[in-house]
């Protein structure tokens, strides 16, 4: 059977599922009781209630919480985790820390009928994947296989397809996070998808403490898709894993960083036109003083011109003819030098009162143009940061930008993501979102029609990890039936 093939054929096996959902009570509601809050991590939260034992409830089923009271809006939301008499349920609304009694109804039909089309649309658009890496499944999921007995040993030995088969489970962990460490190195993304979402925290808290021990910073490598179900394990605070946890925090961060910015650049507005004033004043100032120099120049000039000619009548008496002739031949005599005084005195009164306008225009822009001592170290930080951001209209143009919570941009920028495989198939984001390796922990136990379609957003590399004894006894690679159940 060709890979394409193998898409078709669990595609119409999904189908069928979904035909027979309702007939077989998959969507009935459920009356649950004692709801309590759990935690929350942005706009998610994780309730659990308990159920009647039995209750046929599988994990990442969406279902409709309906609370009681008729004012309470019914809130939308997944199973993320199950016993014979409780369910954890992700929710995307809060309807108080305690809840009586609610109404759970799943919508299964939902769930068969998306993961149906997300194969089909694969079959279709299969030029958008790189499914060279997924076609190697082919023998271990097409219905009829061989099974474990006759594995393709050679896959193994190969970049784009191997498997860690150990019947101890320790080791075979161990070996596994190695491996991912590895590949972390290499700088590679990875979807690391489990069977079920208890098992999806285990993994990556082993992995936690395994890239603290090997000295990666793994607050920022790893992230758990959904909601932990317990905030910490093994030492480890699981919950600052969670997406959301760690997507709502960045952008109150950079909420934060945007509203410092504003701040700042609305401080630089306000600075800017006031030291722009205290410049030009200043510029004014720099005039008046030195027009006051100027006129204390000439003041000075006068003044020596004065004491020269009242020195010069003082000893006019005294002196020698020929000396007074030859002043009276350039026009200094007595009656011309007094006019000569006259005239300077005039002179330096008219100065006087110029000097003294100008002191008064001194006194006056003296205040204005004066600056704080901390307000111009300010405004040039402030200028400075603003340069380099590229100017005050790239600013304003980031200061208007609409901020949106860009989730896919968000979880390419995550090395590891951990989740459930029936988590990938059901959730429309990871249909846009390409790996470079995919790593199916405890591979039996995965449904293989969501294994094929996890398979399909890898472009490079598979890496199956379990015990083989375990595909015959889960029975989850068995193409003649799908269930949403499986054996553990």
């Amino acid at each position: 059977m060709k890979f394409i093939d193998l898409l078709h054929h669990f595609s119409h096996q999904l189908d069928q599922e979904r035909a027979q959902a309702a007939g077989r009570g998959l969507d009935a509601p459920i009356q649950a009781t004692r709801g309590r809050r759990l935690s929350t991590a942005g706009t998610l939260h994780l309730y659990a209630f308990d159920v009647p034992r039995g209750v046929a409830l599988s994990e990442d089923i969406p279902v409709t919480v309906i609370p009681p009271s008729s004012q309470q809006e019914p809130t939308e939301g997944f199973i993320v985790g199950r016993d014979d008499t409780s369910i954890l349920i992700q929710t995307f609304d809060a309807f108080g820390q305690q809840v009586e009694s609610a109404t759970i109804v799943p919508d299964t039909t939902a769930f068969y009928d998306h993961a149906a089309r997300r194969l089909s649309g694969m079959a279709a658009k299969a030029d958008t994947y790189t499914l060279g890496p997924a076609e190697r499944l082919v023998p271990w999921l097409a219905p009829g296989g061989q099974g474990a007995d006759q594995r393709p040993q050679s896959a193994a030995a190969t970049s784009v397809f191997s498997t860690i088969w150990n019947e101890d489970r320790a080791a075979r962990r161990t070996a596994l996070i190695a491996q991912i460490i590895e590949l972390v190195r290499a700088n590679k993304r990875l979807l690391l998808i489990s069977p079920t979402h208890r098992a999806s925290d285990d993994i990556l808290t082993a992995l936690a403490r395994a890239m603290r021990a090997a000295g990666l910073s793994f607050k920022s490598l790893l992230c758990r898709y959904e909601m932990p179900l317990q905030p910490e394990l093994a030492g480890i605070a699981v919950h600052e894993l969670g997406f959301e946890a760690q997507m709502h925090q960045f952008y109150a961060r950079s909420r934060a960083d945007k509203a410092a910015l504003r701040r700042k650049y609305e401080r630089f507005r306000e600075l800017t036109p006031l030291l722009a004033y205290k410049a030009e004043k200043q510029r004014d100032l720099d005039e008046v003083k030195l027009l006051e120099w100027r006129l204390l120049t000439q003041l000075s000039e006068l003044q020596g011109k004065i004491k020269e000619v009242n020195g010069t009548l003082a000893e006019y008496e005294s002196i020698p003819i020929w000396k007074r002739l030859a002043m009276q031949a350039t026009g200094k005599n007595v009656q011309s030098l007094g006019e000569y005084r006259t005239i300077y005195e005039q002179q330096v009164q008219g100065l006087l009162g110029e000097l003294e306008t100008a002191k008064h225009r001194i006194e006056e822009l003296t205040p204005e143009a004066a600056i704080p001592k901390d307000l111009r170290p300010e405004y040039a930080e402030l200028k400075d940061e603003i340069t380099k951001l590229g100017g005050t209209k790239q600013i304003r143009e980031l200061l208007a930008a609409e901020e949106g919570t860009n989730r896919q941009a968000f979880i390419q920028n995550k090395r590891v993501v951990a989740t459930t495989a029936a988590r990938v198939v059901s959730d429309p984001l990871f249909n846009r979102v390409r790996f470079d390796v995919l790593i199916a922990e405890e591979a039996p136990f995965i449904q293989a029609p969501f294994l094929l379609a996890c398979a399909g957003l890898v472009r490079e590399r598979i890496v199956l990890s379990g015990n083989t004894n375990d595909i015959a006894k889960a029975g989850a690679w068995e193409g003649d039936r799908y269930s949403l159940s499986v054996k553990r």
